[in-house]
């Protein structure tokens, strides 16, 4: 006589299906059939204005040339300045106040467009240097150290590529404090990662003055 086993063995695979199933949960695993969808991967911002869109629409005033944050970088964007042009070349402190105001506007619709931001806020003044400071010397309005990182990044590299930098691809920066300025560094790595702090360097200090010899009586 023969016995019946369908029953018992479908019983059997039945319940460890179930037992796998439920391992699978508990381990956090969870099964599908359909295939995921996980979207479209993010879209990188083009950090590039068009030509004719770079003068936000004008063709006037002098061409310079401002670092913007695109992309959690320093990049360059083409402006117009309203500067006389006779005089944008020759005077540095003009053409860091020019900048400066560049840095402070918000950026136009082309280029907030094309994912460009500024950290530049005021109030914020640049002057010339004072008494005992380095030629080249410029003093903002508030210690640079108290600005935030990427700001004083975008202001350095502006200066530094700049006819207001003080050469070799830097900038001398102080405060209204009684603090000797800096001279601060426009590297590959901080245009890279501007929220990190300025390189420096030791500034020029100026050649101390020969006193003229005072006749003696003879």
């Amino acid at each position: 006589m023969r016995r019946r086993t369908s029953g018992r063995t479908g019983t059997a695979g039945a319940l460890v299906a179930v037992a796998v199933a439920a391992l699978v949960t508990g381990c956090g695993i969870r099964t599908t059939s359909v295939p995921v969808d996980a979207g479209a991967a993010p879209s990188r911002v083009p950090c590039s204005v068009p030509g004719d869109a770079a003068t936000g629409g004008t063709v006037q005033g002098v061409p310079v040339r401002v670092f913007l944050v695109c992309g959690s970088q320093l990049e360059t964007v083409d402006r117009r300045s309203p500067l006389p042009e006779e005089k944008a070349g020759g005077d540095p402190v003009r053409m860091a106040r020019g900048l400066l105001a560049q840095l402070l506007a918000e950026p136009s619709e082309s280029e907030r467009a094309a994912g460009f931001t500024t950290a530049v806020r005021g109030p914020l003044s640049v002057d010339g240097g004072r008494g005992g400071d380095p030629a080249g010397t410029l003093r903002l309005s508030r210690q640079p150290e108290d600005l935030t990182p990427t700001a004083l990044a975008q202001l350095v590299c502006t200066f530094a590529e700049s006819s207001a930098g003080a050469g070799d691809h830097t900038a001398l920066l102080g405060g209204p404090g009684p603090y000797p300025p800096k001279r601060y560094r426009c590297t590959t790595e901080l245009r890279e990662r501007p929220e990190s702090s300025p390189p420096t360097a030791p500034p020029v200090t100026p050649a101390p003055t020969r006193a003229t010899p005072v006749p003696t009586a003879g």
